[in-house]
């Protein structure tokens, strides 16, 4: 699976002019999973999002995890994250999961998050969305573990 997480003292996403999912300081996670993803590496994946330390401490220095702070999480589902743009000027996305599988993967990750931390909002998976953040820092961190 594929990450990135922007810091956010703010972030939402909008369906159709719907605010569907919401948080105050934290981190929205843009996840995509790949062919060969399993539960176990979205498991890994969302055990490093939750102890990463990326919040400032009382000095100012990143030591503090989006735990530690007692912030959300807003998950979003973005499959242009495994996009291969090596050769012309269209990306390909087959290195993107199949959608069953993505979506399969995607909403046991969401379900495992909300099991781990008390704050876990979502877009809608294969929605059209609008995705409106304030992006702290700027603090932007690219995440695949495998």
């Amino acid at each position: 699976m594929i990450a990135v997480l922007q810091r956010v003292s703010e972030a939402r996403v909008v369906i159709a002019g719907e605010t569907v999912g919401a948080i105050g300081q934290g981190l929205l996670v843009l996840v995509c999973a790949e062919p060969d993803d399993t539960d176990a590496v979205g498991e890994k994946l969302l055990t490093k999002i939750l102890k990463l330390r990326i919040f400032g401490d009382d000095q100012g220095k990143m030591n503090r995890s989006v735990q530690d702070v007692a912030g959300g999480l807003l998950i979003v589902s973005q499959f242009t994250l495994a996009a291969d743009t090596r050769s012309g000027n269209r990306p390909g996305f087959t290195n993107a999961a199949a959608p069953a599988l993505a979506k399969a993967l995607y909403d046991r990750f969401v379900a495992t998050a909300r099991l781990q931390h008390p704050v876990v909002q979502t877009g809608h998976f294969g929605a059209d969305m609008r995705v409106h953040l304030v992006n702290d820092g700027p603090v932007t961190i690219p995440l695949r573990l495998v």
